[in-house]
């Protein structure tokens, strides 16, 4: 039997993910109160979300002391590499180019950007 893919994570994940990402591992209260920075959000909420997240492999909890620390599963970078190549298979039909030239013109770019685009791009091509 094949098994289920689970779905990336939603909007309210990755801002989870973020703080995680950002001040380390943290208990549900510690990232409770960095959300609420941002948007008032219950308790029991942020730790339903935890829960899921971590019933979904986004987040490891360690339960070894009487508050539950959670990190992230993965690295920042390896969970946005995961969500482009998502993004590039279902929207893009696997074309990185189709996805670079969207991406390019979707929104202003700064100079800086620009440049180290340029530095990736010829770092690519082996100059």
């Amino acid at each position: 039997m094949a098994r289920r893919k689970l779905p990336g994570p939603t909007d309210r994940e990755l801002t989870i993910l973020g703080i995680l990402w950002n001040i380390g591992p943290a208990t549900v209260r510690q990232v409770n109160d960095q959300m609420n920075k941002q948007h008032r959000t219950g308790y029991t909420t942020t730790l339903k979300l935890m829960q899921i997240m971590t019933d979904k492999g986004l987040l490891v909890r360690d339960d070894s002391k009487f508050q539950h620390v959670y990190k992230p599963a993965l690295s920042e970078e390896k969970t946005q590499n995961k969500l482009v190549g998502d993004l590039l298979d279902r929207a893009f039909a696997g074309s990185a180019q189709k996805l670079v030239l969207r991406a390019l013109s979707a929104k202003k770019i700064s100079a800086r950007e620009l440049d180290q685009i340029k530095k990736i791009l010829d770092e690519k091509r082996g100059k």
